[in-house]
């Protein structure tokens, strides 16, 4: 990973889920919040490129910037091999730490949604609300790369007291 990475990249069902992507666009732009991440790219520019090769490539370049990745999961993500899955190979390589995020309001590893591959990689599994997907942002880079280091894999969560924090 960069030691300039600084960027959340975020990876999502383009066709299905778009919205739930746009709505973390205005939570950062609402200036009665906190909530912010630095995205990683933005998808109108990315969809001028035509060939799968090349949008891959100006994917990698954008992943090579990356803190920390988040996976939107709907109900189809699971089935997207052909940016999704890889996105998602990319982030494991990497050893970026990834928060999957349950569009469905699930608080753990939702074992019928989420994809096969992060499945039994290290990765905490977090329901769709604004205050817990910055607690995510601002404290799983340092607890996913601590757990790393420690050889550690498979689904975390957060206990219910951390929502309750943010009266969730």
């Amino acid at each position: 990973m960069s030691t300039y990475a600084n960027k959340t990249y975020v990876a999502f069902d383009a066709d299905n889920d778009i919205r739930y992507y746009r709505l973390m666009e205005a939570w950062k732009k609402n200036d009665n919040t906190s909530f912010n991440f630095f995205d990683a790219h933005d998808l109108n520019n990315l969809m001028s490129y035509s060939s799968e090769e090349t949008i891959k490539a100006k994917l990698a370049e954008r992943l090579k910037n990356t803190k920390v990745f988040i996976l939107l999961i709907g109900d189809s993500t699971k089935n997207l091999y052909k940016f999704v899955r890889w996105e998602i190979e990319q982030a494991i390589k990497r050893g970026i730490p990834i928060i999957a995020v349950n569009l469905n309001g699930k608080r753990s590893m939702d074992s019928n949604l989420c994809p096969p591959l992060l499945k039994d990689e290290l990765a905490v599994h977090i329901s769709y609300n604004q205050k817990i997907i910055e607690h995510a942002i601002e404290n799983w880079e340092a607890s996913g790369l601590s757990y790393k280091s420690e050889n550690k894999s498979g689904a975390y969560y957060y206990k219910d007291d951390i929502y309750k924090r943010y009266n969730l």
